[in-house]
């Protein structure tokens, strides 16, 4: 059984009712361990010393721990640890709850001058957000720029969305909620309501449920059974009546759960008297299985390259910032300066307003009074795009930008304050320049730290004698790319470069239509007798073609093997709307090409760049959804893409990437600067592999990087 290493929403809602115990306490001192491990040492009245932890990367956690367990503090703390000690030192922990059901931890902290409020995400990637009164983001562990959210420096903080929370509702919406999933029972607890695998099983079992019934199938009777399972466990969370346990498996701790589970009845258990205990005891012990797979015979030497690519990447985050402050800045200063072009007409709109509402009008009669006056013509009224009556403000159209001006103040008034916000953003660019600088100083420091390792041979001998043995062998066999210094461009242009395209472990061509024109394109221009004709199921996808010979060479009949089928099937599911619905798997097909035709069946109408397929099909079943994104070095420089199995073994590093939340965009860019820090030539990557040119490789739709 697999180690359990993320604490889930029931996890969460139970340990967040012990932690209110100590809501109070003083905050001494903050620290960050690598990226991902913040520490915050508190002084409780009752307690005494409280070491709080929060883990977000490989582990997922959020609990007291034993002081005796916590590691020493870090010689120097990074820019993340000094803005939490700039705002937190002092404060007292005011409030620590559970994000509606979600994974997310909040703490809330009070100071005289002002209180700050840490949000720690335990899903996905994993994340720490600092966030002002205001929940304006000060600094997080990791900037997220998505379609749907944005956590990043100087914006306004966004939770995920809002879904049902399955401890709080009527039995009808519960129903509802459920009735609307087309899975089984488990996937729907598991997901939908986001219970995760092991409780949705749970929960089946204590409602007497097979978990594989079909939601259609569910009756009435089975639907309250699964309800009131939910709900009996919700009394006891929010009762905090738990009876924690720390499960093991021959000898090895697999778990911790604030309830007994019946799903665990086969494994040892022991018993706590509170959670976050169990759960300092669990992690605890998970350090030290970790730990003893490790080889120590020999000095461990500090990963200094992902500690310098890190930097590099906050580096660059921070200097994103800067062009989006300046942005802003420049943004309020033409607000600024069009409100003085357009004086007369704001003035007119601030003055009819004011005097309607000194008259005693009410905000939604004034909005009403303006929209029939723009529909007479009336140019004040005309200019006006939005009234909100809750801050007393009008938003007006000035030329190319429009402006949110306050009511009871003058247009000289909001000219000020746009000013003013301007120099604001601009003083917070100055703050983003100094963190650079920083940020700097400790990348240098790392690098210094990495040569006077080497320069004191921190490696033992036998290790670089057979360093040197490897070296040997490379000169004999293959560069190491990543650590060649510089890496001679060879570029080429081929003409299947205008599709997606790939080459299969088996050296054959793979191309697949973009849009509808390409795929009439492929049929008609580049499908030949011997081809292979590939498609997913699932509508949407690509026309994929695995050619048996190049455009110009002569058709002859070639024996394509298994592997390479299997790859364009996986090509064809994972860029059809299988990737962009967020399913891991799809089925796809293969025919011959005299098996396609332009010309429909009786009755019915084929779309630009559909075909009817005759006769039959061979299938290939729940291919996963997965692609590599690559650099390749050797023979032709280039980012490379498609199925993970026959990337990798081209390119000289890859990264692997599922259906996910990341937009297809900002995946280019997390994939350009994860490939970016592997190489020692990182202006190489720039040349071959910017973001652009990655996305092309992306599916369409979301992506999450794995390993990343």
């Amino acid at each position: 059984m697999d180690q359990k290493r993320e604490m889930t929403s029931v996890d969460i809602a139970a340990v967040v009712g012990e932690l209110s115990r100590y809501e109070g306490a003083k905050v001494d001192k903050a620290y960050l361990y690598g990226d991902d491990l913040v520490r915050l040492k508190l002084r409780h009245y009752d307690h005494g010393r409280v070491e709080l932890l929060l883990e977000v990367g490989d582990r997922k956690r959020v609990h007291v721990s034993d002081p005796d367990r916590v590691p020493a503090a870090p010689d120097r703390p990074p820019e993340f640890a000094k803005t939490l000690r700039s705002r937190m030192a002092g404060g007292e922990l005011a409030g620590v709850s559970q994000f509606e059901f979600d994974r997310i931890v909040r703490l809330e902290f009070t100071r005289p001058d002002g209180d700050t409020t840490l949000v720690t995400e335990l899903f996905g990637d994993g994340n720490v957000a600092v966030l002002d009164e205001h929940g304006e983001v000060l600094r997080s562990l990791e900037t997220v720029r998505l379609k749907s959210r944005t956590v990043a420096p100087g914006a306004t903080y966004e939770y995920p969305a809002s879904r049902i929370h399955p401890l709080e509702v009527s039995f009808e919406r519960f129903r509802a909620e459920m009735a609307d999933s087309d899975t089984d029972v488990v996937r729907t607890l598991a997901t939908q309501l986001n219970f995760g695998g092991l409780y949705g099983e749970e929960i089946c079992t204590r409602a007497g449920v097979e978990k594989t019934l079909d939601i259609a199938d569910a009756t009435d009777e089975q639907f309250r059974a699964l309800y009131d399972a939910v709900d009996r466990l919700g009394e006891r969370l929010r009762a905090g009546e738990l009876e924690p346990r720390l499960y093991e498996d021959d000898g090895t701790v697999v778990d911790v759960t604030p309830l007994p589970l019946e799903e665990h009845a086969a494994l040892d258990a022991t018993a706590f008297d509170d959670f976050d205990a169990a759960l300092d005891e669990y992690y605890h012990r998970l350090d030290a299985d970790d730990e003893s797979g490790d080889d120590d015979t020999k000095p461990q030497r500090p990963d200094f390259e992902s500690e310098i690519a890190k930097q590099e990447r906050i580096v660059e985050q921070q200097r994103g910032a800067i062009e989006d402050f300046e942005a802003q800045a420049e943004a309020e200063r033409e607000r600024a300066e069009a409100l003085y072009a357009n004086y007369d007409l704001a003035d007119e709109v601030l003055t009819t307003v004011r005097e309607a509402r000194e008259a005693g009008e009410s905000w939604d009669d004034i909005e009403e009074t303006l929209a029939a006056g723009a529909e007479r013509g009336i140019a004040a009224a005309e200019a006006v795009t939005g009234v909100d009556g809750s801050e007393g403000t009008v938003t007006v159209a000035l030329g190319d930008t429009t402006a949110t001006l306050r009511v009871a103040d003058g247009v000289e008034k909001n000219a000020d304050r746009l000013y003013r916000e301007a120099k604001r953003v601009e003083e917070k660019k100055e703050g983003a320049q100094a963190a650079i600088e920083d940020t700097l100083e400790e990348l240098e420091a790392v690098k210094e730290r990495k040569r006077r390792w080497e320069e004191a041979d921190g490696v033992p001998d036998d290790e670089v004698a057979e360093s040197s043995d490897e070296d040997d062998d490379a000169e004999e066999g293959e560069t190491d790319w990543l650590s060649e210094p510089s890496i001679p461009l060879r570029t080429t242009d081929e003409w299947y470069e205008e599709f997606r395209w790939f080459h299969t472990s088996d050296d054959f061509l793979v191309i697949g239509g973009r849009n509808a024109d390409q795929n009439e394109a492929i049929v008609k221009k580049y499908l030949s007798s011997n081809d292979l004709f590939f498609h997913s199921q699932a509508h949407g996808g690509p026309v994929t073609v695995l050619k048996a010979t190049g455009p110009s060479e002569p058709s002859r009949d070639v024996e394509i093997p298994e592997q390479s089928r299997r790859e364009a099937a996986q090509f064809a599911v994972s860029y059809s709307s299988v990737w962009k619905d967020g399913r891991g798997a799809g089925d796809a097909y293969v025919v011959t090409p005299d098996q396609v035709s332009k010309t429909p069946e009786s009755g019915e109408y084929l779309e630009k760049g559909g075909f009817a397929i005759r006769g039959d099909r061979t299938y290939f079943r729940d291919v996963p959804a997965r692609v590599a994104i690559g650099v390749q070095a050797e023979d032709v420089t280039r980012v490379i893409g498609g199925p993970p199995s026959a990337v990798e073994e081209r390119a000289a590093t890859t990264i692997e990437l599922e259906p996910g939340r990341f937009a297809q965009n900002d995946a280019a860019v997390k994939c350009y600067r994860e490939l970016k820090s592997r190489f020692a030539d990182q202006s190489f990557v720039r040349k071959v592999a910017s973001a652009d040119r990655i996305q092309e490789f992306l599916p369409p739709g979301g992506s999450d990087l794995l390993g990343v």
